[in-house]
């Protein structure tokens, strides 16, 4: 494996790190910085970092089935995050953590999970698998992020051809074109396969960790696909706002998930965003909801 090629799982085991948070006091945590960030940290990274500050702090045999996120100010990279959590209820069957992300004292996320001691119920599911293509079948979206490196020859700058190319310790296969990949107004759905690129341990914490951390890949971009543009080439300005996730059933990261995304509405300068993620049984893992501020850029006066 030559040095262009790192190795998967190295690249897994840095994610692992990254999301493993340092304990700091009996319920406060620190998360590790992104190695070789650039710019604003990942909201990816920061609600996963908040889920494991939460899950560290919960009653032993309950886990998360869901959690609530508001991003108060965009992080930056290259500056440790501080998570203080709050244990606002612990009963039989249920319990709720607050965690509120800093970096240099000032909020950045405040996050609310809610977790539950598993127990068998009524079961039903109406959400239908999309039927897509598998990803045995599919292209990598690396491959795709290469094609249009290629094609944009001089249009990017050296920092942008890194940032397209910088490896990932998550592989993702598009079924549909999304916002980077098309300048066409297209229906605001796509439909993603992703999965990391080497195993993992069996710790279910981590596995929902790294669910919550790819859950904020490709879903605000859902809501450009109507207009034809994309942040990518710096044609819209955009943030997430809150991001909310339910667990629905266990699922692992490193085996192919289903990443489905609709967008309902766009408007004020913001977009809603839906998503439905799906194990290869066909069985809802977790279901999706973000808003995000999305405002067409304005050309500078000349």
């Amino acid at each position: 494996m030559n040095a262009k090629t790192p190795d998967p799982q190295r690249l897994v085991d840095g994610l692992v790190k990254l999301l493993t948070v340092e304990r700091t006091a009996e319920d406060s945590f620190m998360g590790r910085e992104q190695p070789n960030g650039i710019g604003r940290v990942f909201g990816g990274q920061v609600i996963a970092q908040a889920l494991q500050a939460a899950q560290a702090t919960a009653p032993e045999g309950l886990e998360a089935h869901s959690l609530h996120a508001f991003f108060l100010r965009g992080g930056q990279e290259g500056i440790a995050i501080d998570y203080d959590t709050a244990r606002d209820f612990d009963g039989r069957s249920f319990a709720n953590r607050r965690v509120v992300a800093s970096q240099e004292g000032t909020p950045i996320l405040n996050l609310t999970a809610s977790f539950q001691r598993p127990e068998e119920g009524l079961e039903h599911q109406d959400a239908i698998m999309p039927d897509v293509e598998p990803p045995e079948e599919l292209k990598s979206d690396m491959e795709m992020r290469r094609r249009m490196v290629e094609k944009a020859g001089d249009r990017m700058t050296e920092q942008q051809r890194n940032l397209v190319l910088r490896p990932r310790p998550i592989e993702m296969r598009t079924i549909d074109r999304l916002h980077w990949m098309n300048s066409e107004p297209k229906e605001p759905r796509a439909h993603t396969w992703f999965k990391t690129v080497a195993p993992l341990s069996d710790d279910t914490a981590m596995h929902r960790a790294i669910i919550a951390y790819a859950s904020d890949y490709t879903l605000l971009g859902t809501s450009a696909l109507p207009h034809g543009l994309s942040w990518m080439r710096g044609e819209l300005v955009g943030a997430s706002l809150d991001h909310t996730i339910w667990f629905h059933r266990p699922a692992r990261a490193d085996e192919w998930l289903l990443y489905a995304t609709q967008s309902p509405w766009s408007g004020s300068g913001r977009g809603m965003n839906h998503g439905r993620i799906f194990n290869q049984k066909g069985q809802l893992v977790a279901s999706v909801a973000q808003e995000g501020m999305m405002r067409k850029r304005k050309k500078k006066a000349t």
